[in-house]
């Protein structure tokens, strides 16, 4: 029974995440034709216009995927087949893999079984993270090379610089947030989130680290390749970047690793930040708020608002990171380079040492 339980879990989470990506194109379609003044993404048609009916929204998240799926794969002639075709898988997957680590919610008590609401429960989730994050790279960087074209080396270069660079930032972030709450699972701190200071605000880490909150969604932006950090995909410059050469499904999985990238960042935020799946005031029997006024709740409602909570932050942080991508220039690359290790890196490093002060001079400030 554990074992179909877990395989649940990992259904879920693959869901969750595989429908957000779609979710976000029509998102980013719709958000950028409306930041620009114009009409977008209306006239997709899943079967040509042979229904009397126009499937609205769905026809816009399957009609690009389902394109993408059926054009012909085009391999360049001198490119090296077997990693043009490895690259793709070697950028996704590990993506995947780190949102198995994301608790989306507590607990969930069926009959006489207790199910952590999280797919893969590893007791030091945080360098699970930090170990995926780092081997997404190498996606970019085989992508890049194996095409045997200068614009998709020249970006595939960029993107292993930018992406190594800023790890650097995203790590120091975590690692201050690892410090406060006392734990490297992200499940544990996602419950450590739900005391309360002074018996009335959410010991959220927002605010007890804001300057790693700001590291973290700027670094975690800068993983992802997108706008204002887009320079190794930059098609004013290098056509389409690491992936010029690819086409039909290998770009889609390139394209759909984008959007997860922007989930993962929005969950990391969320768990850390955001309480994860906390709702203020509300434990495992229902709200206790200030003031001694208590609602209970059956287990299972208590369990679908905590989901609930956990995707609509979900959604909000990845709105904002499209509402970013669309809303700023690019930066210029030395820019951008200077930016993360003369500006992030010595930010973090000073946070890290702040942190590490306030927990060993003031006994019992971390978070339990």
């Amino acid at each position: 029974m554990e074992v179909f339980f877990s395989l649940a879990k990992v259904v879920v989470a693959f869901v969750i995440i595989l429908q957000l990506t779609l979710i976000l194109l029509w998102v980013e379609r719709k958000g950028s034709a409306l930041i620009q003044d114009r009409v977008g993404a209306n006239r997709a048609n899943l079967f040509g216009g042979l229904l009397p009916f126009n499937l609205g929204i769905v026809n816009t998240w399957m009609a690009d995927p389902l394109k993408l799926f059926h054009k012909e794969d085009i391999v360049p002639a001198d490119a090296d087949r077997f990693l043009h075709w490895l690259a793709p898988f070697v950028g996704i997957v590990p993506l995947f893999l780190t949102f198995a680590v994301i608790p989306f919610g507590d607990v969930l008590k069926v009959g006489g079984f207790t199910i952590d609401l999280v797919a893969a429960p590893i007791p030091a989730s945080v360098l699970f993270v930090l170990a995926m994050a780092s081997l997404a790279v190498y996606g970019v960087v085989i992508g890049g090379w194996a095409s045997n074209s200068r614009w998709a080396f020249l970006g595939g270069v960029r993107g292993t610089a930018q992406m190594i660079s800023y790890e650097l930032a995203l790590g120091l972030a975590i690692v201050s947030v690892v410090l406060t709450y006392g734990s490297l699972d992200l499940q544990a701190i996602a419950r450590a989130q739900g005391a309360l200071m002074w018996g009335v605000v959410p010991a959220w880490g927002v605010f007890y680290q804001p300057v790693a909150l700001v590291l973290l969604f700027i670094a975690g932006m800068a993983e992802s390749k997108r706008a204002p950090f887009d320079l190794p995909e930059a098609e004013s410059e290098l056509v389409a970047g690491f992936f010029t050469e690819y086409s039909g499904s290998k770009q889609s999985v390139f394209m759909m690793a984008d959007f997860v990238e922007v989930a993962i960042v929005a969950a990391l935020v969320t768990t850390l930040f955001f309480g994860g799946w906390q709702v203020p005031w509300l434990g495992r029997e229902g709200f206790h708020f200030p003031g001694g006024l208590d609602i209970a709740l059956p287990s299972l409602v208590v369990t679908l608002l905590q989901i609930g909570s956990f995707l609509l932050k979900l959604f909000i942080f990845c709105w904002v990171q499209i509402l970013v991508r669309w809303s700023l220039p690019r930066m210029r690359y030395d820019h951008l380079m200077a930016f993360g290790w003369k500006r992030l890196l010595p930010i973090g490093l000073v946070n890290l040492v702040v942190t590490a002060v306030f927990v060993l001079a003031f006994e019992g400030w971390t978070v339990r």
